[in-house]
């Protein structure tokens, strides 16, 4: 077996810790974008599990929304959702904020506990595959098991 990059490492590791068993890949082509990563896991772009970063407009508060690759953020609807408008943070906020660069960020590992959102649609698949910490390295899981793990804050996205 390959060893896994550094920040793959610690997706797997912290994936343990929260009790999640799964086995990072490292995929020869990018999975940076969801249509990318649908088509190395050979599965639908909806089985997609963006984890996707924005910023409180007043209160800087990072906050993840992990979503359904064909689905959108909508930000006025998530502003009224957590109580303050968000904005698009910078590729250096991000990184601070989860210790990954934009197109690899995963679901959990992150530098500090961040308030998550996960979007339903993503529960009717009985797999789900989510970025592990690079740009080329991802996981499939049951999104159920996911959303145990994590205890987000289930909403509708699409």
């Amino acid at each position: 077996m390959t060893e896994l990059p550094t920040a793959a490492r610690r997706v797997q590791e912290e994936a343990e810790r929260l009790g999640l068993e799964i086995s990072v890949t490292v995929m020869p082509d990018s999975t940076r974008t969801a249509e990318e990563a649908a088509q190395a896991c050979e599965c639908t772009v909806s089985q997609i599990v963006k984890s996707l970063i924005f910023k409180g407009k007043d209160s800087e508060q990072a906050y993840l929304f992990l979503v359904s690759g064909t689905n959108r953020v909508n930000e006025k609807a998530m502003a009224e959702t957590i109580g303050e408008a968000i904005v698009r943070p910078d590729a250096d906020f991000v990184r601070k904020a989860t210790g990954f660069a934009i197109g690899g960020i995963p679901p959990f590992g992150h530098m500090v506990k961040l308030p998550t959102f996960l979007d339903q649609d993503l529960l009717q698949f009985g797999t789900v595959w989510a970025a592990a910490g690079t740009p080329r390295a991802v996981f499939a899981v049951d999104p159920g098991y996911l959303r145990d793990a994590l205890v987000p804050t289930v909403i509708r996205f699409g």
